[in-house]
């Protein structure tokens, strides 16, 4: 085992199972679709852009995004590391990247967390450098916000962070949003008639995180009591 594995299994850092391409609902055309495209090609096309920034906020997918490219790299014999830095901000940043330019494939989760730091800053701006000398390692980085306002004291980090191609991604809309609680419902082994979609879209909260976890509740709760999931199903078990 090298230093960088060792270092990185120590982070005990998982991804979610649930967490693929194929398991991301987008709509064709949209400016989500042409960044799970890209994403996908990051990890799938050697010929693609090296360097691949997306960007939007809470409940909109990139981390889903990133966890999914790892599982890709995963299943093609890469060697991947998803790093979810709200997280891992307490960690020293020059310990922390030090070395993953030796990865194929390298996910920065919310360095919105960190940026503006100057450990951070500067350690950061090290890796892009590396990255770019080595250009062995792809790079799929993820924030709320565009990389200009991302805070940082580096102006030349802020330009290195804009390499590459960069993505902004939106809410789904509330047809997008039933169809993908439907499709992941369905990936589950659950059917959901559609008054019940109405209904839970009605009371939750509006992001897919918050959506995707009532469906979890829901079918833990389904399967522990052997009942079907109807209104009034979901009425009693998330106290609505």
């Amino acid at each position: 085992m090298t230093n960088l594995s060792a270092r990185q299994l120590s982070l005990n850092v998982h991804l979610n199972d649930d967490a693929t391409f194929d398991n991301y609902f987008v709509a064709e055309e949209s400016a989500n679709y042409l960044a799970l495209q890209a994403v996908r090609s990051l990890v799938c096309d050697q010929q693609s852009e090296p360097f691949v920034y997306i960007w939007g906020p809470e409940g909109v997918g990139v981390s889903h995004l990133l966890q999914a490219a790892c599982h890709e790299a995963g299943l093609r014999g890469l060697c991947s590391q998803y790093l979810p830095l709200e997280e891992l901000a307490g960690f020293a940043p020059e310990h922390l990247l030090e070395g993953l330019e030796q990865l194929d494939l390298l996910c920065l989760d919310g360095v919105h967390h960190v940026m503006g730091q100057p450990g951070w800053d500067h350690a950061m701006f090290h890796l892009y450098n590396r990255l770019r000398e080595q250009r062995q390692c792809r790079l799929l980085v993820a924030a709320d916000c565009a990389p200009r306002d991302l805070g940082s004291h580096l102006p030349d980090l802020v330009s290195r962070m804009g390499w590459g191609v960069t993505y902004h991604l939106q809410p789904l809309a509330d047809n997008e949003k039933m169809m993908a609680l439907k499709r992941r419902a369905q990936a589950r082994g659950i059917e959901l008639g559609d008054e019940v979609l109405t209904y839970i879209l009605s009371r939750a909260a509006r992001d897919m995180v918050e959506l995707f976890d009532c469906l979890q509740r829901l079918d833990d709760l389904s399967l522990a009591e052997k009942r079907r999931i109807t209104i009034p199903f979901v009425k009693e078990a998330l106290g609505w």
